[in-house]
């Protein structure tokens, strides 16, 4: 639950290098909980984030990766910012299919159906399935909470720059 009446107050947030922090609006509280996602949003025992999406990351060998992320991050910087194996070449801008990833069925529906860009681009990742989907382009939600995701075995590293006429 997040506090609406927060007064000015020094804030520590554990797991995100003992950083002092002072804010006094509560969406405030927000951005600072989006920014360190991945942490425990617990400043001194006072707020708590209740803005974390539990997401499952299946690597190539089969491990699961646990993280708690914000609601508005795409699949592409969680991975990244959790040393996964996820390259995205283009910098998540749609334009490769390096952030190719496998979603769970039970959650594939719940994902907003993908655009031409990224179709066009899911043509050329390796490993296709029918729940593949561009880790880029995939935003978090809170009906996602929960959401499993395999990295396919490999990736192919073609981009849309490789098929324009020079």
């Amino acid at each position: 639950m997040l506090y609406t009446n927060v007064r000015v107050m020094p804030v520590i947030f554990k797991n995100c290098c003992e950083t002092s922090w002072s804010y006094s609006r509560p969406e405030a509280w927000r951005r600072v909980c989006h920014i360190v996602a991945s942490t425990v949003c617990r400043p001194e025992g006072l707020l708590t984030c209740d803005l974390r999406i539990h997401v499952t990351f299946i690597t190539r060998e089969g491990d699961q990766v646990h993280i708690d992320a914000a609601e508005g991050d795409n699949l592409l910087d969680i991975a990244q910012a959790h040393d996964l194996d996820m390259e995205g070449a283009c910098g998540g801008s749609c334009a490769c299919s390096t952030c190719h990833v496998i979603v769970d069925p039970e959650f594939y529906d719940l994902i907003p159906e993908p655009d031409d860009d990224e179709n066009d681009m899911l043509d050329l990742a390796f490993g296709l399935t029918e729940t593949s989907r561009l880790g880029c382009q995939v935003k978090l939600t809170k009906e996602l909470d929960g959401l499993r995701v395999a990295l396919p075995q490999m990736t192919r590293n073609l981009q849309a720059k490789d098929f324009e006429k020079r």
